[in-house]
Parts: C-alpha cells; structure tokens; sequence
C-alpha cells in the first residue's frame, strides 16, 4: 500500500480567549504549547502532545464579528486515565457532560464528555492497553 504524503496537521478552534483557553488545554489535558503566530488578522497558540500538533486556538484580530461559543465540534483525546482527566477540566473550569463511564460498544472502554471554556465538547476516550 502506497502511503499519501497528505495529512491533516492540526485542527483548529476559534476562542473568546487565547490565554485562557491555551491554560485550560494546558491544565486539563497536558497539552504544551508548541508556537504563537501573530498573524494580520488573527492571533494562534498551537497547542500538542510530545511533539505531535493536534490543536490551534484561533482569536480573530480583524475587528470581523465571531461566534466562538457552543459551535457543534468535538475533539477527541486517547487518555489513559479519564476519571483523572475529568477531574482536571472541572479544575480548569470545564464541566462533565457524560461519564466517564464504561461503554460496551467500545469494548468496555471508558468515555467521558466535557466542554471547553467555550462550550467545545473534548471526549476523552480512553487509551487502548
């Protein structure tokens, strides 16, 4: 099988608040900042786990009126403890939605919904053995 030099390099979010959001990725999931872009029309903080990118808190500078708040996106983390990390978002200032809580159809594996400061729902799955 010949393998595509095409992939997805991270996703990106729009936030109320950069600094704020950049700590609660930080403090919940144990996210590092990888690099900031101060771009014309918006501001970046790029956002990964042991070297891998997986997420870009966007805040538009441009003056251009943004919805940030209850956008129907999920972002998914594999963790290896989820009852933790749940702790942690309610320390950060997120809440639980759902469990986490063991579901059958993934074989038992624990799964757990929050929301973000902006109302992002983060599944936290948990991490295959």
């Amino acid at each position: 099988m010949t393998r595509s030099p095409d992939y997805l390099g991270a996703t990106g979010i729009g936030v109320t608040d950069l600094e704020a959001s950049a700590a609660f990725y930080k403090a919940a999931l144990g996210m590092k900042e990888v690099t900031r872009f101060k771009l014309a029309y918006m501001d970046e903080i790029v956002l990964g786990h042991d070297g891998r990118v997986a997420l870009v808190l966007m805040h538009w500078t441009d003056g251009s009126a943004r919805h940030y708040r209850d956008l129907p996106i999920k972002l998914v983390f594999y963790v290896t403890d989820p009852k933790a990390v749940a702790a942690r978002v309610v320390e950060a200032g997120g809440r639980i939605t759902f469990g986490p809580e063991p579901v059958a159809s993934l074989g038992g594996a624990l799964v757990g919904l929050c929301k973000d400061l902006d109302g992002y729902v983060v599944e936290l799955l948990q991490a295959p053995g």
